[in-house]
């Protein structure tokens, strides 16, 4: 007996239905759930918040296992500078970041609005506006496929990079929780009117983005007020299409649709002077170089690669805001290229063409082949 389409369940609305269907509200039913269907031989998925995948139409031939435990735990480890968090998998992305921000913790407040569920983030190591979720997690309880044990992965053993973890490169289990460390009331600054101060707001982590910082009036590496960054980050999401709401058809979709290409300095080279890049330097972290200047090498380094705007290639090879394929249902937003949308009644199939059709153009213009950020169930693009 086959569920519902699975398509209910996911952000781009889209899929066929699973052979069944089981929710785990309790951790200890989720692990229940969870080993019993490895047990069983048979297929098997863990489904999240549903938002970066694109099920197949045919759905899927196994069973699917809907992750919606809760929970926020303050743990022990916590100190007067630092909170330590344990996160249940189920708990939603952004509800756990207002959270935080309520509670004047900082170290998330940039990856405001970002659909999906805690136990999903890092798996692609989910980031924006300059920061990521490497930053600030220190474990994630894992329950492992080829043992069946239970154990307790720290940060550094999971290989985060630039959407990506041992996770989407071939370790197969369940992300149980998560643990964050955070900072408490970091910079607390007082806000009020005139000397009618009555009360501290913490501040964020240094502003790390460039248009983050212009919508708040800073400048990059400046804090702000936590609610202020959140405020504007859901405000600069929302005007792409990126937060989800019943009243915009543009956040039909599931996000991002594909990230931003790394390519070698060499090749970086060969673009047009006006392709937006930016240097993975040693420790990470990204440098902006202006518009026409030829990068800089860092010192002593010899194997930088180069990030490239994917929104930028696809709307230099001729995709635009809003462009669908004839007959078809699936769209580019209309607010930003990077979006793939439906807009309404669109198949799994028609998101793959149209998918298809931008790293054909992307490649045939630039020579650059451009990776989906979701993942594919059941069909492949």
């Amino acid at each position: 007996m086959t569920t519902a389409p699975l398509s209910e369940l996911t952000t781009l609305r889209v899929g066929g239905p699973a052979r069944a269907l089981v929710t785990a509200t309790t951790r200890d039913s989720l692990i229940e759930h969870t080993l019993d269907a490895w047990d069983s031989g048979e297929n098997w998925l863990i489904l999240g918040g549903g938002s970066n995948v694109v099920i197949a139409d045919d759905g899927f031939d196994g069973t699917v296992i809907c992750v919606a435990t809760r929970g926020i735990e303050e743990l022990p480890e916590s100190d007067a500078t630092t909170v330590r968090l344990r996160v249940a998998a189920g708990e939603p992305w952004d509800k756990l970041v207002a959270h935080t921000v309520e509670r004047g913790w900082a170290g998330i407040e940039a990856l405001s609005g970002i659909p999906g569920s805690s136990g999903a983030a890092p798996i692609q190591n989910i980031g924006a506006y300059g920061d990521e979720l490497s930053s600030s997690l220190v474990a994630v309880e894992f329950l492992d496929y080829l043992t069946g044990e239970l154990r307790r992965m720290p940060a550094a053993e999971l290989d985060l990079g630039y959407r990506t973890s041992i996770f989407k490169q071939g370790t197969l289990g369940l992300v149980v929780s998560i643990e964050l460390a955070l900072s408490r009331n970091a910079g607390a600054s007082a806000v009020g009117t005139g000397s009618a101060e009555t009360a501290t707001a913490a501040l964020s982590n240094p502003i790390a983005f460039d248009q983050l910082a212009k919508a708040l009036g800073v400048t990059v590496g400046e804090r702000v007020e936590l609610a202020k960054v959140r405020a504007s980050v859901l405000a600069l999401r929302a005007s792409k299409g990126m937060v989800l709401d019943a009243a915009d058809p543009d956040s039909v979709s599931a996000g991002s649709f594909f990230t931003n290409p790394l390519v070698g300095e060499n090749f970086a080279r060969t673009l047009p002077l006006d392709a937006p890049r930016w240097l993975n330097v040693p420790e990470g972290e990204d440098v902006v170089v202006p518009l026409g200047e030829t990068p800089a090498r860092p010192p002593e380094r010899t194997d930088f690669r180069v990030k490239l705007s994917a929104a930028w290639l696809i709307e230099q090879a001729g995709i635009h805001r809003g462009f669908a394929l004839p007959g078809s249902r699936a769209a580019i937003s209309s607010k930003h290229t990077l979006a793939i949308t439906n807009t309404g009644g669109a198949t799994a199939a028609d998101i793959a063409e149209l998918a298809r059709f931008v790293q054909t153009r992307v490649f045939s213009e630039f020579g650059v082949k451009l990776h989906p950020e979701p993942v594919f169930i059941g069909h492949e693009l």
